[in-house]
């Protein structure tokens, strides 16, 4: 995913994408543990948007706090 996609989205869509990315995360995590996951890379791609939302999330607020 692409920072101006993320950019792109409203916080609603921003919310439910980043409920999902943490679900495949856990699950992720939990192929790892049992030795299921053949994808390796997909880990850090999760975590990496993951981080991206957060940070347009936190950005978004600041912005918002910035005008009242």
């Amino acid at each position: 995913m692409k920072p101006e996609e993320v950019r792109a989205m409203s916080p609603d869509q921003l919310s439910e994408k980043l409920a999902g990315l943490k679900k495949e995360q856990f699950n992720l995590r939990f192929q790892k543990a049992t030795g299921q996951l053949e994808n390796t890379s997909r880990v850090r791609t999760v975590r990496r948007d993951i981080a991206r939302i957060k940070t347009v999330q936190a950005q978004r607020r600041a912005a918002a706090a910035g005008k009242e």
